[in-house]
């Protein structure tokens, strides 16, 4: 993976090795995480990669509950409990589902109860799953106790009671939770299978945990690549020199943009398939920085506000916005070099003199002309960017990239001088919603 923002960035070198200098003593604390190898730091989500003991669980419960029968995993879970699967998932299959309707298995992700989905999910619950075999669930809850996941669950083991009996949708149910969490022990006593998530990793850290491993591997994405990718990150994230350490230059350059006003992050994604990726670093930096309270109790109602773009599509929606708005974003373009079975234009259009030159290019030739001819356009209206190059789209490149954001967010949440690991104001609307369903329970 390379990055790019030297001539783009717009901030000064000596500020930018100023602002890293601060990051010293950080960077050579989360070394010693590394090292010590372990789940005692709220750091610990970087030690997941290299743990061997929970990846052979993983694939243990793997052989136990996939075969080639199963058609549909339905992962039940919400934002960390099921964003990191989505994008990987995304990014190798998932894209292509609606065209690709023959490949099994697929996940199928149950994140909203919204009444219309659910009705029509029990529909195709209905028409689509003869045999126990076909279908595996697997219930996300770091905590055991999310609204939505609990009820979604609900719902789609009452549907499945109506084809098969308690015992087969039993062995049909897989349970990723923290260990001796409410769900954790509601499992328990009924002897569904139970995979645990280390108490310390945060939900938006964990798709290198169970949470993101299991069903990856149910659909058969290579999750001892996707790991290794990972694992040459850490590596290179805690590097001394500033060349090699792709994560200390992105938060720095978002540190320093912020500092300058440019307090949006748009991340223009030139890949369709990498769209979900993007909504899982939405949540990465949102939840992690965005803080009303810094590290010592005062109010600062910090953030940088991380947007989604993709290229092209979206160079017809907000381009006019991102090239002739308000000063206040910070760009950063994402894309693959190396993709399989180029698509080429005919040498004898059917329409020609329509657009010049398209007759015999290629379809990946095309969107990296639309791509430069983007990034001139930025520089010329002086924006700000950095650019983050993929050696392709696999397993090893995406845990490359989800790595170095990770540990990217915990060097940006120390130049912001706010916890990373918590979200306090994300509880507000959980106790909200609890108060009202009781409310309704007494009524």
């Amino acid at each position: 993976m390379e990055l790019l923002y030297k001539d783009s960035a717009r901030i000064d070198e000596s500020a930018l090795k100023e602002t890293v200098q601060q990051l010293n003593e950080y960077r050579e604390y989360l070394n010693t995480v590394l090292s010590k190898n372990d789940y005692d730091a709220p750091e610990c989500s970087v030690n997941l990669p290299v743990d061997q003991q929970l990846i052979g669980l993983v694939k243990e419960t793997q052989k136990k509950k996939i075969s080639k029968k199963l058609k549909y995993m339905v992962v039940i879970g919400i934002g960390g409990s099921s964003l990191g699967t989505k994008a990987v998932y995304d990014a190798v299959y998932g894209f292509t589902d609606a065209i690709d309707c023959k490949r099994f298995p697929r996940l199928i992700f149950l994140e909203t109860v919204d009444p219309e989905y659910l009705r029509r999910f029990k529909n195709f619950l209905e028409f689509e799953v003869s045999k126990p075999e076909e279908i595996l669930l697997n219930i996300i809850s770091k905590s055991g106790t999310t609204t939505e996941t609990v009820a979604n669950a609900e719902i789609i083991i009452e549907a499945l009671g109506k084809k098969f009996s308690e015992e087969q949708i039993d062995e049909r149910i897989v349970v990723t939770t923290d260990e001796n969490s409410k769900l954790w022990n509601v499992a328990k006593l009924k002897n569904l299978t139970l995979l645990p998530i280390p108490k310390e990793v945060g939900g938006r850290y964990s798709v290198m945990s169970p949470v993101g491993l299991f069903p990856l591997a149910a659909t058969g994405i290579d999750i001892e690549s996707l790991c290794e990718g990972a694992a040459t990150m850490r590596k290179n994230c805690i590097e001394n020199e500033l060349e090699l350490n792709p994560a200390l230059i992105s938060a720095a350059l978002l540190f320093l943009n912020a500092k300058a006003g440019k307090t949006i992050n748009d991340n223009f994604f030139f890949a369709p398939q990498l769209e979900s990726l993007g909504k899982w670093y939405r949540q990465l930096m949102g939840e992690s920085i965005g803080k009303e309270k810094n590290l010592r109790d005062e109010t600062v109602n910090a953030g940088i506000t991380p947007t989604v773009s993709i290229g092209s599509t979206d160079l017809h929606s907000v381009g006019q916005l991102y090239l002739g708005g308000p000063l206040d974003k910070f760009t950063t373009f994402i894309w693959a070099r190396n993709q399989e079975d180029p698509i080429t234009l005919p040498k004898k259009l059917m329409m020609p003199g329509l657009v010049e030159n398209l007759q015999n290019s290629s379809a990946q030739g095309l969107m990296e002309a639309i791509l430069e001819g983007t990034k001139l356009a930025y520089a010329k209206k002086e924006l700000p960017f950095m650019e983050i190059i993929m050696p392709e789209i696999s397993a090893f490149a995406l845990g490359e990239y989800l790595q170095f954001k990770m540990i990217e967010m915990m060097y940006l949440g120390k130049l912001m001088d706010v916890n990373t690991f918590d979200q306090p104001n994300v509880e507000l609307y959980k106790i909200e919603t609890r108060k009202i369903l009781k409310a309704k329970k007494t009524a």
